[in-house]
C-alpha cells in the first residue's frame, strides 16, 4: 500500500500549509531533468549547514515564541546554541543571545518581562539561570550555584524559581594533584556519557527567591528528584522520583508533591529528617512528566502499566484528581504518548502521540474521553508549546524538511521559522516512498524507500538496508539526513520498521521479547524483497548496516544470509554475556534474558557470536571508545573473529566518544567511511574516501 498522500481527506489541509515554508513540493519519481538541474544533491558538508530548532516556549500574552537554534562549527569542532524569538503574527524575529555563547532552556517570566535561560558564561563556569530584560540591556546571571543548575522553572507569581541541582562533589586534599579512585557501592554504576557513578551525589530540588537571592532545599536524602512543576497557586511543587529501597533494580518512578515554603525553622541547611512529601502515584511502573490542571485539583502524567516489559511496554496518559484513584485515559489507544499539558480551561489535555511512523499532536476531552488530532498526517511533531490564552505552536519535521516551528491556526499550520529554507531550496532530495508490505508470516510491515534524486524508472540500483536503533524506536516522517546522503550517492535506501518498533502497539513491539534476530530479521528482509519486487533494487548489489540495535540486527543478518555484498556494524553487540556488568543495562538484561548464571542457555542462544562462523560479508565495524551503552568490547570481539577468519573487515574506534558520536570531525569521518565501504563492496567501484 503506497501512502505518499495524506491518509484521509481531512488531513490534507494540514499538509498543504507545511511544505518547509519553501513553496516547493517533495521531488517525485519522473521529475524532468530541467527541473532537477535547478538543485544539487545533498552532501556531507550539508550536515554542518543544517540548523536545528528546538525548545519552543510561548510568552504569557501569546504574542511571541522563544526557541533555540543550534549550529555546528566544524572547523572549531564546537556546537553553538542561541536563543531567538519570533512574533506569532510573523512581523519580527529577534536574536536574544549573542554569537559566541551557548544557551538553553528558554522560559518567560510569568509577567512576560524577562526571558530566562541556562548558560555558562565568563566567570560562571557552571550553568546558571540568566535573565534578559525584554525592555533592553544585557543578560544577567540570576543564580550563583557552585555546582551549577541542571533545570529550573518559574513560580506562577514570578517571585521564585525551583532549581534542580546535583549535590556538591566531595573534595579530599589527598587527591589535589592526582585524580581520586572511583569508589562505587551502588548496583547501577555506569552511565553512557557520564562514566562511573561514584559516591552518593544525588539531584535535589531547591527554591530560589528572586528578590533576596535566598536558596533553600525542599528535597534531600539518597534519592534523585527531577521534572519539577509548580502548582497554580505556587504553594506546592510536583516532581518525579524513584524512592524505592533499591532504585537501581527497577524503573518505579512516582509523582510526588512537596511544599515550596521555607523550612519552619528558617534554616537553609538540610535536616537529617526526611522531607515531608505527598506521594501521588503508586503504580509499580514508571510515572513521569507531571502537569497540573489550571485549578490545581488534577495532575496529568505519563504512566507505564507493564513495567516487566521494560521498553516494550506502551506509555499511556493518566490523570489523578483530588488525590483519588488514577484514570488511565489512553489504554484502549495502544500507542505511546508523551508531554501532557492541560488546556487553559482545564477541560482537556494536549499530548504527543506516536502512531505508525507518524508523530501527532493530540488532545483528549476529559468529559467524554474523545481524542482529536489537530496536527496529524505524514509528519513528525517533535515538541509543542501552549500559551495561557490557548495559542499552540508545534516543532514539526517531514521527510523532505528538517524541524521548523509552526503556529496551529485553526485547521492549518502556518510557518513561523524557516532557518533551513536556503539550504533546502538548493537541494535535490530523494523521493521517498512510504509503503507497507507483508513479512514472511503475513505480518504487515511499514517502511520508507529512498530513491536516488536522478532515479530512472526501469533501472535497478545498488541498495542499502539501513536499520534503526532501539530496538524500541522507529523511522518516522522526519528528515533522515543519512538516508538522503546515501540516496544522493546513487543508492536505493531501505528503512523498515520491523517488529520491536514502537509506533504500532505493544504486541508489535513485544513480539521480539527474548527473540532478537528472528521476526525482526524476517521483517527487514521483506523490505529488501519488496524493493526488488518494485523494480528499484539490483538483488546482486546489496548492503546492510546500522548503529546500536541497528548494528545488532545487522550482526544477525550477517549470520543468517549471504545475500549482502557489504555491511557496516556500528556500536553493536555480539557476545551478550560479556555485557552483563560492563554496559549500563544491568536491569534490562535481567528482565528480558534472566540472570546469566541461571539462564545461560537463553543468553547464548541469542548471541550472534555463536554463529559468526557463518559470516562471509565484508564488514566495517565501528564504535566509540567511551561507549558504556554498547561498549566497544563487542566491536572488538566481532572484528577479531572476522579478521581471524579472513573475512574482509576494518575496526574504527573514535577516541573519547560515547554511544553518540559528538565530535564534528568524527561525524564527517563516519559518513565518509560509510560511502567508501559501500562503494567498494556493494557498488564495486573505487573507494570514494
Amino acid at each position: 500500500m503506497v501512502s505518499i498522500m495524506p491518509r484521509s481527506p481531512s488531513l490534507r489541509r494540514h499538509v498543504r500549509w507545511i511544505v518547509c515554508a519553501l513553496g516547493f513540493a517533495p521531488l517525485v519519481v519522473g521529475t524532468t531533468p530541467s527541473a532537477a538541474q535547478e538543485r544539487r544533491p545533498i552532501e556531507i558538508d550539508d550536515l554542518f549547514r543544517l540548523r536545528s530548532v528546538s525548545s519552543p516556549v510561548l510568552s504569557p500574552d501569546g504574542n511571541w515564541v522563544a526557541y533555540t537554534i543550534g549550529v555546528t562549527d566544524e572547523k572549531a569542532g564546537e556546537r553553538e546554541t542561541r536563543i531567538w524569538m519570533t512574533a506569532l503574527d510573523g512581523s519580527a524575529t529577534l536574536a536574544m543571545t549573542a554569537l559566541g555563547t551557548s544557551a538553553s532552556s528558554p522560559a518567560f517570566s510569568p509577567d512576560g518581562r524577562y526571558l530566562s535561560f541556562l548558560a555558562s558564561r565568563g566567570e560562571k563556569a557552571q550553568r546558571q539561570v540568566w535573565v534578559l530584560d525584554r525592555r533592553g540591556g544585557e543578560a544577567q546571571a540570576l543564580t550563583d550555584v557552585e555546582q551549577g543548575v541542571s533545570d529550573y522553572a518559574w513560580s506562577p507569581d514570578g517571585t521564585r524559581l525551583v532549581l534542580t541541582i546535583r549535590d556538591k562533589e566531595a573534595k579530599d586534599s589527598v587527591w589535589e594533584k592526582t585524580a581520586p579512585p572511583w569508589v562505587i557501592d551502588r548496583l547501577q554504576f555506569k552511565r553512557d556519557g557520564t562514566g562511573y557513578l561514584t559516591g552518593n551525589r544525588r539531584t535535589h530540588l531547591f527554591v530560589f527567591d528572586v528578590a533576596s537571592k535566598a536558596l533553600w532545599p525542599v528535597t534531600w536524602g539518597t534519592s534523585d528528584e527531577t521534572s519539577p512543576v509548580w502548582s497554580p497557586d505556587g504553594k506546592m511543587i510536583a516532581f518525579v522520583s524513584n524512592r524505592t529501597a533499591e532504585p537501581d533494580r527497577n524503573d518505579n518512578t512516582d509523582i510526588w508533591v512537596v511544599s515550596a515554603d521555607r523550612r519552619a525553622d528558617g534554616g537553609d541547611s538540610v535536616s537529617s529528617a526526611p522531607p515531608e512529601l505527598l506521594q501521588i502515584t503508586t503504580n509499580p511502573g514508571a510515572d513521569r512528566a507531571p502537569a497540573w490542571s489550571p485549578d490545581g485539583r488534577s495532575i496529568a502524567y505519563v504512566t507505564t502499566l507493564d513495567p516487566d516489559l521494560i521498553w516494550y511496554a506502551t506509555n499511556h496518559l493518566a490523570v489523578i484528581t483530588d488525590g483519588g484513584e488514577p484514570r488511565v485515559l489512553t489504554q484502549a489507544l495502544d500507542r505511546n504518548v508523551g508531554t501532557p499539558r492541560f488546556t487553559p480551561d482545564g477541560r482537556g489535555i494536549w499530548f504527543e502521540l506516536e502512531d505508525s511512523a507518524e508523530d501527532h499532536l493530540a488532545r483528549i476531552e476529559l468529559r467524554n474521553g474523545r481524542i482529536t488530532r489537530p496536527v496529524s498526517g505524514p509528519v513528525s511533531v517533535d515538541d509543542y508549546a501552549v500559551s495561557p490564552a490557548g495559542d499552540v505552536v508545534v516543532l514539526l519535521q517531514r521527510l523532505d524538511c528538517a524541524a521548523e516551528l509552526y503556529r496551529v491556526d485553526g485547521g492549518n499550520l502556518r510557518a513561523l521559522t524557516g532557518v533551513n529554507d536556503s539550504l533546502f531550496g538548493a537541494l535535490r532530495l530523494a523521493a521517498v516512498q512510504d509503503e507497507t508490505f507483508q513479512s514472511a508470516d503475513g505480518t504487515e510491515v511499514e517502511g520508507f524507500f529512498y530513491l536516488p534524486p536522478d532515479y530512472q524508472a526501469g533501472t535497478r540500483y545498488p541498495t542499502l538496508l539501513r536499520i534503526h536503533g532501539g530496538p524500541v524506536s522507529q523511522f518516522s516522517h522526519g528528515f533522515n539526513f543519512e538516508a538522503q546522503l546515501l540516496a544522493a550517492h546513487g543508492y536505493v535506501v531501505v528503512t523498515v520498521n520491523p517488529r520491536g518498533s514502537s509506533g504500532y502497539g505493544q504486541a508489535f513491539s513485544h513480539a521480539i521479547w527474548a527473540d532478537w534476530g528472528n521476526k525482526d530479521f524476517a521483517d527487514v528482509m521483506a523490505g529488501v524483497d519488496h524493493a526488488i519486487d518494485r523494480g528499484w533494487t539490483d538483488p546482486e548489489r546489496l548492503g546492510v548496516g546500522g548503529w546500536s540495535y541497528g548494528g545488532i540486527l545487522t550482526d544477525y543478518v550477517l549470520t543468517k544470509t549471504d545475500r549482502f555484498q557489504g555491511a557496516i556494524s556500528g556500536a553493536s553487540e555480539v557476545l551478550y554475556v560479556a555485557n552483563y556488568g560492563h554496559d549500563h543495562y544491568q536491569r534490562e538484561w535481567e528482565a528480558e534474558l534472566g540472570l546469566p548464571w541461571e539462564s545461560r542457555e537463553t543468553w547464548e542462544r541469542l548471541s550472534p557470536f555463536n554463529a559468526v562462523d557463518k559470516i562471509v560479508t565484508p564488514t566495517l565495524i565501528m564504535g566509540g571508545e567511551k561507549d558504556w551503552n554498547v561498549p566497544i568490547l563487542n566491536s572488538e570481539q566481532l572484528y577479531e573473529v572476522l579478521r581471524r577468519r579472513g573475512v574482509p573487515t576494518e575496526l574504527v574506534v573514535y577516541p573519547g566518544q560515547p554511544h553518540g558520536i559528538r565530535v564534528p570531525a568524527y561525524q564527517r569521518d563516519r559518513l565518509e567511511r560509510y560511502l567508501a565501504w559501500y562503494d567498494r563492496w556493494v557498488r564495486g567501484t573505487s573507494p570514494s574516501r
